[in-house]
């Protein structure tokens, strides 16, 4: 077992005499006791606006459709938009034991800060550290029973919030959410190298608002620009496992609240490239 750190003030990630520098393991926070989860996949995007909730979302749909157990850790702690997805509104409840998800009526199991405010548009203005203590104790906290993969939707970016994700919670592996634009090379390699820094493996990218496709011919329209998602993957050498097109249907049943009817053919790949 690493020795504790004797300095003081330590805070694990900047004192040279700490072993965690050495041991990223050793930051690693324990699952809450009730808590049996097989595999933790991180959904991520270097930018905010790609949809990655959907996607989150749409994922959790597919694994449930086949007969796994899912969770949603709802990382996205100043936006979380998980809870009004899928039609949930009020409190999680809580016992000794720690607090308990709600569940959907696919039987996905989610938690999110909106589940613990009075009133789920009150805004949530905390500092860096409130919001990645609060990230550490849906993991430490949350009653999340027997799950074969928990999804964790991941605030956009490369700052605390996803830092304490990668460094408190043992990822089995992300998934990188991105969009058309030629700028979008740029941030999804800042998402690719701060997993590769991490070692954490990346599974795979989804692409999103890929196209339109025309109702009458059928043609695909690139209403956001030409994508060059082809040639971001060959240069980093790893799958692209979904082109997610604008689907208007499933933007009437997410603001219905109605996301658990969403079935997204467009990101059947994903499964291949879980971690079983």
């Amino acid at each position: 077992m690493a020795k504790e750190c004797s300095n003081t003030g330590c805070d694990k990630s900047s004192c040279e005499g700490c072993p965690s520098r050495n041991d990223p393991s050793s930051m690693l926070e324990k699952m809450n006791a009730k808590s049996d989860i097989k595999k933790v996949i991180g959904i991520v995007s270097g930018k905010g606006g790609v949809g990655k909730s959907f996607v989150t979302g749409s994922i959790a749909n597919l694994l449930a459709k086949k007969g796994f157990k899912v969770g949603i850790l709802d990382a996205d702690i100043t936006g979380p938009s998980i809870p009004r997805m899928y039609g949930i509104t009020g409190t999680a409840a809580g016992s000794d034991e720690g607090i308990y998800p709600r569940i959907t009526k696919n039987a996905v199991k989610i938690m999110s800060v909106n589940l613990l405010l009075p009133e789920e548009d009150a805004p949530v203005i905390w500092r860096g550290p409130i919001l990645a203590g609060m990230v550490k104790q849906f993991w430490t906290d949350v009653v999340w029973g027997e799950l074969d993969y928990l999804l964790v939707d991941m605030p956009p970016g490369t700052g605390d919030v996803p830092l304490t994700v990668f460094q408190s919670i043992p990822l089995n592996g992300i998934i990188i959410v991105t969009s058309p634009q030629d700028l979008v090379r740029l941030i999804v390699r800042k998402a690719y190298n701060m997993a590769q820094m991490m070692n954490i493996p990346v599974l795979g990218i989804v692409e999103n608002y890929s196209f339109v496709k025309c109702p009458d011919c059928g043609k695909e329209i690139p209403v956001f620009g030409k994508s060059h998602i082809t040639e971001i993957v060959e240069d980093m050498g790893i799958p692209l496992i979904g082109r997610v097109p604008v689907e208007p249907s499933f933007t009437e049943k997410t603001d219905e609240g109605n996301f658990h009817e969403v079935d997204n053919p467009y990101i059947e790949a994903v499964s291949a490239v879980l971690p079983l």
